[in-house]
């Protein structure tokens, strides 16, 4: 197993609790303040999920931090990184992951919520059923680029994952490690 780099234990980004408008608030002015800072920039992170689309923009930033300056971002879990916290992790590669070694690791499908109702002539409803069927297609798509991100160098194939993500997927640290999602467990 690859030793923890000491920088994991100095996190310049440190975010807990829901996934929200408001951590991605605390994300950027952290985001902001540490980019300017030494190498590597370590984000730290605890949340029991959250808004899908709000990790997304996490993990979209980190990875373009990284492809824009070269630098290395790092991601330490602590206790628990569920939902949309394993959406933000995406965003770092698989070397530059780390959970604590009590952390728990939940992956699972995107969801949708809503309630359709049709009460009007056929012609009329089409337009709404294709947008809702519009909606669930890119959904799809923007859950298998997640995924994809996700297991690249573990040895979990999108099949498997999408599979068991179905029904919420829960890994422990070492479980996370022997599959390859991470780098190590501190």
């Amino acid at each position: 197993m690859t030793a923890a780099p000491d920088a994991l234990f100095t996190p310049q980004i440190r975010l807990n609790g829901n996934v929200s408008d408001e951590m991605f608030g605390a994300f950027q002015d952290q985001f902001l303040a540490a980019a300017d800072g030494p190498d590597p920039v370590v984000l730290e992170l605890t949340t029991v999920g959250g808004d899908a689309d709000v990790g997304r923009r996490i993990a979209a930033d980190i990875r373009l931090f990284r492809e824009r300056t070269g630098r290395t971002p790092l991601f330490f879990g602590k206790t628990t990184v569920f939902s949309a916290g394993a959406t933000i992790m995406a965003g770092f590669r698989r070397e530059d992951r780390w959970l604590d070694r009590h952390g728990v690791l939940m992956i699972h499908c995107r969801k949708l919520s809503k309630t359709l109702e049709l009460s009007n002539f056929l012609k009329s409803e089409r337009p709404r059923v294709e947008a809702l069927l519009a909606e669930i297609d890119i959904g799809i798509k923007v859950q298998t680029w997640g995924f994809e991100e996700l297991i690249a160098g573990s040895d979990i194939g999108l099949d498997e994952l999408e599979e068991k993500a179905a029904e919420n997927w829960y890994l422990t640290a070492e479980q996370a490690l022997q599959r390859g999602l991470i780098a190590g467990v501190v």
